[in-house]
C-alpha cells in the first residue's frame, strides 16, 4: 500500500486564512503524503469524511497541563476538543526546573501537589513527558515564579544580582535543553515584586527565535503600561512577545479593548508581537483579595479549609457566614475562583483580531473547573464562527493551527501540506458545539468525529484510542519546513 491512512472527500482547511477546498488528504509514517484526488486502493486504512471539515490538529498555545500529560497521558479533555498539541509554563509558573522538597508558592500549587514538581532540571521534566507517552504532543515554556522559588528565600522582594546570575543560569539550561523560552506572571504575588530590572536580566539568555510569554503585571487600569513593559522585554532581547490571555478586566476597564489592542498594533509593527484569547468573558485562578468586588460574580472552585464551599458564588458564602467579602475570601484561602468580570464585546474584539491565537487556560486540577478547559475550541468553531459569525469557520481554524505554529516555532505542525505532520481533525461545521457550562463543565464537546496525532488514531468521537504525542524542542521543529504561504493568502508569520 501507498499509503496508512486515506481522508476521502474532506472539505480541506489547510491551516492558512483562506477558504476550503475539497480533496482527500493521504498519510504514510505520520506525515502528510499526498492532497488532491486520490485513489482508495492506494490506502491501507480508508476513512470516507462526507463533505465534513478536515483540519489540522488544533494548537492550545495557553495551557496549564504541565503535569496533567504525565499524570492523566490519554488527555481526554484536550482530544474531545480536536487539540493534538499543548504549550505548558505558561504565567510564571511551570513543573521545571523546580527544585524539589519545598512548598510550591501560589500559583505554581495550580499546577500539583508539591510532591509531583519532580524535576530539577527542564531535561528530567522532558524525559518524565517522553516517558508518559502522552496522547498529545508537548511543547514547554520556562516559568519565572519557578526560576524565583529555585533561587529565593521569599518571593515578595526583587532578586539579588546573585540570585538573578543563578536563575540565569537554570533558564540558559532548561533552553539548551529543548524549552522554547521564558514565561512571566507578574501580576501574581510570587513575581509581582520583581522589577522590570530583573525580566529583561533573565531575557537576555533568549536566543533567537526562542519566546517571551506572559500574564501582564496588570490586566486591570494599568495594562497599557504593563503592555509597554513586556514589548520593552521584547525589543531589549529581541525575543518575539507573546501576551497571555489578553483581556480588558474588571468592570471598570470594559470597553477599553480598542485602546488596547491598538498599542499591541503599534508595537507589532517594529516586533514580533501577537497574544492569545480564550472565548469566554471569565477568567479563572486562585482567589485573589485584590480582585475581590460586589461588582460582579465570583464563583469559588475550590477552598483546602472549606470544601464544602466549592461551586458556590462568594456573595452567598460571606452572607451565610455574617461576614464581608473580603473577610469571607480570606477565611477561604487558599482556594479558587471564576471571576465573571469581563465585558463580552471586549472578548468579542479581542478574539477577531488577526494577531490573536486561540489559549484555553484550563486549570486541569480544579475540582470544578472553568468550562474552557473542555470547551474552549468546539466554542469558538461553532458559537462565534458559525452562529455568531464573528469570523468566517477558516479564520477560526487559522488562529487555532496555521497562526500559533508560526509564532510559537512549531515546524511542520498547524498546516496539511506534503511533508506536514499528520496531526489532524475531522468535525461537523454543522454540528460543533461545546457543551462544556459552569454548572457543568466536564462535559466534551459535540461534532468532533475523529482526531489523528502524528498519524495514528487518537480519538474517534468517544474515546480515546491511542498516545501518539511527543515533545517538541523548538530545534526539531525548526528543522522541519515553515508553514506555506499560497499565492493570495497571507503569510501566518506576518500576522
Amino acid at each position: 500500500m501507498a499509503f496508512d491512512l486515506l481522508i476521502r472527500g474532506a472539505r480541506v482547511f489547510d491551516g492558512g486564512d483562506a477558504p476550503p477546498r475539497d480533496g482527500d488528504v493521504a498519510v504514510l509514517g505520520g506525515r502528510i503524503a499526498a492532497i488532491g484526488a486520490l485513489d482508495p486502493r492506494a490506502a491501507a486504512v480508508v476513512i470516507e469524511a462526507g463533505g465534513r471539515a478536515l483540519a489540522p490538529g488544533f494548537i492550545d498555545v495557553h495551557t496549564h497541563d504541565d503535569l496533567e500529560v504525565i499524570r492523566n497521558p490519554a488527555m481526554p479533555s484536550k482530544l474531545s476538543q480536536g487539540v493534538t498539541t499543548v504549550v505548558v509554563g505558561n504565567c510564571g509558573i511551570s513543573a521545571s526546573p523546580v527544585a524539589p522538597g519545598r512548598a510550591v508558592p501560589d500559583p505554581m500549587n495550580l499546577l500539583g501537589e508539591d510532591g509531583e514538581f519532580a524535576y530539577p532540571r527542564f531535561a528530567d521534566y522532558r524525559a518524565a513527558v517522553e516517558a508518559a507517552r502522552p496522547a498529545v504532543n508537548v511543547a514547554a515554556l520556562v516559568g519565572h515564579t519557578a526560576l524565583r522559588h529555585n533561587q529565593m528565600d521569599r518571593l515578595d522582594r526583587p532578586a539579588r544580582a546573585d540570585e538573578i546570575a543563578a536563575m540565569r543560569a537554570q533558564l540558559r539550561d532548561a533552553l539548551a535543553e529543548g524549552a522554547l523560552g521564558l514565561s512571566t506572571g507578574l501580576a501574581y504575588a510570587s513575581a509581582f515584586a520583581a522589577p522590570d530590572s530583573e525580566v529583561l536580566a533573565l531575557s537576555r539568555e533568549l536566543p533567537r527565535g526562542r519566546l517571551y510569554a506572559t500574564h501582564l503585571r496588570d490586566e486591570f487600569a494599568g495594562i497599557v503600561p504593563a503592555l509597554e513593559e513586556a514589548f520593552a522585554v521584547g525589543r531589549h532581547s529581541g525575543a518575539p512577545v507573546r501576551v497571555s490571555h489578553l483581556k480588558c478586566a474588571g468592570n471598570d476597564n470594559w470597553g477599553r479593548s480598542a485602546e488596547v489592542l491598538a498599542t499591541l498594533e503599534a508595537a507589532a509593527r517594529n516586533h514580533d508581537v501577537a497574544c492569545d484569547c480564550y472565548p469566554y468573558a471569565a477568567s479563572s485562578s486562585t482567589l485573589d483579595p485584590r480582585q475581590v468586588t460586589d461588582r460582579h460574580d465570583i464563583l469559588i472552585t475550590w477552598s483546602d479549609p472549606h470544601p464544602d464551599q466549592g461551586g458556590r458564588l462568594l456573595a452567598d458564602i460571606a452572607a451565610g457566614w455574617g461576614l464581608d467579602l473580603h473577610e469571607a475570601a480570606r477565611r477561604l484561602m487558599p482556594a479558587g475562583a471564576v471571576y465573571h468580570g469581563m465585558d463580552e464585546a471586549d472578548v468579542r474584539r479581542i478574539l477577531a483580531h488577526p494577531l490573536t491565537m486561540i489559549g484555553s487556560d484550563g486549570l486541569p486540577r480544579d475540582p470544578r473547573p472553568h468550562p474552557r478547559l473542555w470547551g474552549t475550541f468546539p466554542r469558538v468553531l461553532g458559537h462565534y464562527a458559525r452562529d455568531q459569525k464573528l469570523f468566517p469557520l477558516h479564520t477560526a481554524v487559522h488562529k487555532m493551527t496555521g497562526l500559533p505554529a508560526a509564532r510559537f516555532a512549531l515546524g511542520a505542525r498547524g498546516c496539511i501540506r506534503p511533508g506536514g505532520c499528520a496531526d489532524l481533525v475531522l468535525f461537523d461545521p454543522a454540528r460543533v458545539r461545546d457543551t462544556a457550562s459552569f454548572q457543568d463543565p466536564v462535559r466534551a464537546a459535540e461534532g468532533i468525529d475523529a482526531v489523528w496525532v502524528n498519524g495514528q488514531l487518537a480519538y474517534d468521537g468517544n474515546t480515546v484510542l491511542a498516545r501518539a504525542g511527543r515533545f517538541i524542542a523548538p530545534e526539531a521543529a525548526l528543522a522541519e519546513p515553515a508553514f506555506p504561504s499560497p499565492p493570495g493568502r497571507r503569510c501566518p508569520k506576518c500576522g
